[in-house]
């Protein structure tokens, strides 16, 4: 075991980030076997409370809100990894282009950055989604569009403290081109850096997804957390909250609270100015 994998495993934030994101997804590999009803069946009579049959009861549509649960934890947390995944490969390919070839392409792209950094990403993504009503992966497309400049920027910084390494320098000067050096030795040295920014976009687009759903932005008839969290607060008088609207918050949270513990502690690992303060 490495010095740094027995670091992490000795992190409580990693354990108990790791032991959430292993718990949901269990639950999401198990849910075929989990899921007595289809989530989208209507057949059964609205507002029932649990009972065997519908282990968290029915919804206002007559639809088992169990099975709807683990339908719209697999679409938010596919919402979630699909626009980390488009972040981070534009993050990284912009990062170390604008790294190694410095000088007009470097100000360009940092320029860019700064732009959609002063972007708020939710107000864009609530224009869309009123104007356009696009399906989720034009919208994940979108706000992995605008979610790369954060980890690009480090990236960057770290890949600018390599380059005056000794095996760097020797392979420029034994005529390695740009595309083997940036591939062949670049890109995987800093694959740390990119598990933490993976981390941290699969916290934002899954809390942006769920907030999308909540304001009634996504087609009604896709399931996902925040539209059932939106839903069950319409019945907020009946006493429907433990087995309606609580299951779906604490998935949420869950849900966040797991990768912002993967980031804290993945950083705490890899980011030197941050060892010793926690």
């Amino acid at each position: 075991m490495s010095a740094d994998l027995r670091r992490l495993t000795a992190d409580p934030w990693f354990v108990l980030g790791g032991g959430l994101a292993l718990l949901l997804a269990l639950l999401l590999l198990l849910a075929p076997w989990l899921r007595a009803h289809d989530p989208h069946d209507m057949s059964f009579t609205p507002l029932t409370p649990p009972s065997a049959a519908h282990w968290l009861g029915v919804n206002d549509g007559g639809m088992d809100i169990w099975a709807e649960l683990l339908t719209g934890l697999g679409n938010t947390l596919a919402f979630g990894l699909i626009t980390s995944l488009l972040g981070l490969t534009l993050a990284v390919t912009i990062g170390l282009t604008s790294a190694w070839f410095r000088g007009l392409t470097d100000a360009l792209l940092m320029r860019l950055a700064d732009l959609l950094l002063a972007i708020p990403a939710v107000m864009i993504l609530i224009l869309l989604a009123t104007f356009f009503q696009p399906g989720p992966a034009p919208l994940a497309l979108v706000l992995a569009l605008l979610a790369w400049p954060s980890g690009a920027k480090v990236i960057r910084a770290q890949a600018l403290t390599l380059q005056g390494r000794g095996h760097l320098l020797a392979a420029r000067q034994m005529g390695a081109g740009s595309p083997y050096i940036i591939g062949r030795h670049l890109l995987p040295e800093l694959f740390p850096l990119y598990l933490i920014s993976l981390a941290a976009l699969v916290r934002m687009a899954v809390f942006m997804e769920a907030s999308l759903s909540f304001l009634g932005l996504f087609d009604p008839g896709r399931k996902s957390l925040g539209m059932m969290i939106r839903q069950a607060l319409n019945y907020y008088y009946l006493e429907v909250w433990w087995h309606w609207l609580l299951p779906p918050i604490l998935l949420l949270t869950l849900l966040v609270m797991a990768f912002t513990f993967l980031a804290v502690s993945l950083e705490k690992l890899f980011d030197p100015r941050l060892r010793g303060v926690w």
